[in-house]
């Protein structure tokens, strides 16, 4: 594990009442009520927001997208880089990996210009993590909390007036942010930790082929700057998951009907939610048995951080690692004709840090 890293101080700011700071004593002593008032406004939030289904009359309205991207595409710098833990030198019996989750986030940022080409003085920031499961780190169900918290530290690093950490979890939002160590991490490295609260949805036009209107997470969309920052895994149905599919936790509303056409689903989501940059987690990979996993014995330390401004490179990267082939995933087929990216990541101008 990652040791200490230092704390950068973020301004000052009110904090609203629906923002975790899991910190302190007394957020622990409430977590229990606190709970139970998420899981009553959870059902609320089902009731007032589900607009989202098949059965929805199609809107014919303009289409609602969200594009963070840069604007310069520069020959300089890496579009897509590789930081691994170096092998170990011959005779070195220590067990712990050559470089931490913080020094492989440097890397891979670095060589795509550093955080600054993405993050300007003064922006807010949302970062994205997988927070989805009641899982601890050694699962690899959820994006490492050092990851997240390398991302947060650069971020502010780069003059970012506030960082915001926020996901829509399948499981109960207290349990997975707790469990997962993202509370926590985030928390300690100044940013603010939003749970999907009911008041923190609205229904916006998504105008995809499944995704039409749809009650969507607003703390993920309004932000000067995103950074989505996946975990690499297994995913039952649709074979693998990380950038594209890490959208899912952008929805409220029924979800679960959008797995009977998934990779439609998640071309949608991609399309709708077009990031500043991607830093992919695979500190340890999730291989199968995925989404949630369970036994440790399905991941595998890996060691390895990605990095790119093409989400659909990052997961015809990312799939590699679990074996599976971008061909085999018709998701990135989608994307690719969408223009979103491309599934032959090699195309890129790639680094390996």
């Amino acid at each position: 594990m990652v040791g200490p890293v230092r704390k950068v101080a973020a301004p000052p700011q009110s904090t609203p009442a629906d923002v975790a700071k899991p910190s302190r004593r007394e957020a622990f002593a409430r977590l229990g009520t606190f709970a139970g008032g998420v899981a009553a406004s959870a059902v609320v939030a089902r009731a007032l927001w589900d607009k989202g289904g098949f059965d929805v009359v199609q809107s014919s309205a303009s289409r609602q997208v969200r594009d963070y991207r840069i604007k310069d595409r520069d020959a300089e710098h890496a579009e897509l880089a590789i930081a691994r833990a170096r092998p170990k030198e011959a005779g070195d019996d220590s067990p712990a990996p050559t470089a931490t989750p913080e020094q492989l986030v440097v890397r891979a940022v670095d060589a795509m210009g550093g955080m600054k080409r993405f993050v300007s003085r003064g922006d807010v920031v949302v970062v994205k993590p997988n927070i989805g499961w009641d899982r601890m780190p050694i699962h690899a169900a959820n994006t490492n909390p050092d990851v997240v918290a390398a991302v947060i530290k650069l971020a502010y690093e780069a003059g970012a007036k506030k960082v915001v950490v926020a996901d829509g979890s399948c499981n109960d939002p207290n349990r997975c942010f707790q469990r997962s160590g993202i509370w926590r991490a985030s928390y300690e490295m100044g940013a603010e930790v939003v749970l999907p609260q009911e008041h923190r949805f609205r229904t916006m036009r998504l105008r995809g082929d499944v995704l039409d209107e749809w009650p969507v997470f607003t703390t993920l969309v309004d932000a000067d700057k995103v950074i989505n920052v996946p975990v690499a895994k297994h995913h039952n149905l649709a074979k693998f998951t990380a950038a594209m599919k890490n959208w899912y936790g952008v929805l409220g509303g029924r979800r679960n009907r959008l797995h009977q056409n998934i990779d439609t689903s998640i071309a949608d989501l991609a399309t709708f939610m077009r990031p500043s940059l991607v830093v992919m987690d695979a500190w340890r990979v999730l291989l199968r048995n995925g989404p949630q996993g369970g036994n440790i014995d399905d991941a595998r330390d890996m060691h390895t951080v990605v990095a790119t401004v093409d989400q659909v490179a990052a997961d015809s990267f990312g799939c590699t690692l679990i074996g599976q082939k971008p061909e085999n995933m018709p998701y990135l087929a989608m994307g690719q004709q969408r223009g979103l990216g491309t599934t032959l990541w090699q195309s890129l101008r790639v680094r390996e840090v």
